[in-house]
């Protein structure tokens, strides 16, 4: 019999609390891969207000396709605010949008084979690859042990687990519905 992840996930108390303390949390696929991926590469280890301004900035003077990206010029690019390493990283995503990686390509693979065909291309680490996997195919059991709102999340709400080791195995008891118990978890650090 399958259940509801809210049903399921409202086992655990704390997560009880979180879903009756917030709407309900949708999974829905981003209809474009290819522009989520490159905002993942902008949100990498800045502030939401900072990511926020510089993907404002590049959205209004760039159309946010592999062809456009790769036709910029790379000054005009920085100029949004995108660190130069971080505009060679869209570049490479860009790459490989244009060289055949496609929406249809990625749907179609097991999260372990996006996770290893993302973190191919340079600039995309394993934190990205499962917020890929969350955020644009909508997968419902991905754990980011690798985010820190996560970590933070559990250790506030968790108080025993110190350790990502431990926060791992506490995280089996949302299988499969792990993504749902991560959105909630940023709730608690929001």
């Amino acid at each position: 019999m399958v259940v509801d992840p809210y049903t399921f996930l409202k086992k655990d108390p704390v997560m009880a609390h979180l879903i009756s303390n917030h709407h309900p949390i949708e999974l829905l696929p981003h209809p474009d891969p290819f522009e989520r991926l490159v905002i993942s590469v902008i949100n990498q280890q800045l502030s939401v207000a900072s990511a926020r301004a510089i993907r404002n900035r590049l959205f209004e003077r760039f159309e946010i396709t592999p062809t456009s990206i790769l036709n910029a010029n790379k000054d005009d690019l920085k100029s949004t605010g995108i660190s130069a390493q971080k505009v060679d990283y869209i570049f490479n995503i860009a790459s490989a949008f244009k060289g055949g990686l496609s929406a249809e390509k990625l749907h179609s693979m097991a999260d372990e084979d996006v996770i290893e065909t993302l973190t191919k291309i340079r600039g995309v680490g394993v934190w990205t690859a499962k917020m890929f996997l969350i955020f644009v195919l909508a997968r419902e059991d991905v754990f980011p042990i690798e985010d820190l709102g996560i970590r933070k999340a559990m250790q506030k709400l968790y108080p025993p687990l110190d350790t990502p080791p431990k926060m791992v195995e506490k995280a089996e008891d949302w299988r499969p519905y792990r993504s749902y118990a991560s959105r909630y978890l940023w709730t608690a650090v929001d």
